[in-house]
């Protein structure tokens, strides 16, 4: 696993962001910034210039999705999503590294692996 990646987290659930940034943290990475919505994550990825986004799919304002494409237009960055519903977010981003939640380390981890490798942008459709 690659250690030390600088990593913005995009989640609008306040608690499970800063239990996920405890987790990459305890995993050796830098959490640069947490974002809340897709304007929000925008921002910030222009701002932090991460090694990798851990994404909510859905966000009370906007979505993932729709973020991560937006970011696409102004240069790739891999990223993976964190959902509830992966089979719903499938359908939007069919290409997508995905991980439902609840999840573990380890599917973190292979997520995380699967993300750094791809080198797929968003699905544009």
């Amino acid at each position: 696993m690659t250690q030390g990646l600088k990593i913005v987290i995009v989640e609008d659930d306040a608690l499970i962001a800063m239990d996920l940034a405890d987790l990459l943290i305890g995993m050796g990475h830098d959490v640069c910034a947490i974002a809340s919505t897709e304007s929000e994550a925008i921002v910030t990825a222009r701002r932090c210039k991460p090694d990798l986004m851990i994404v909510d799919g859905g966000l009370q304002e906007g979505n993932g999705i729709d973020a991560m494409r937006r970011i696409a237009t102004e240069g790739f960055i891999p990223h993976l999503f964190v959902t509830g519903d992966p089979q719903r977010l499938a359908q939007g981003a069919p290409d997508a590294v995905i991980v439902g939640k609840p999840f573990t380390m380890r599917e973190l981890s292979r997520g995380i692996a699967a993300a750094l490798a791809s080198g797929v942008p968003a699905s544009a459709d």
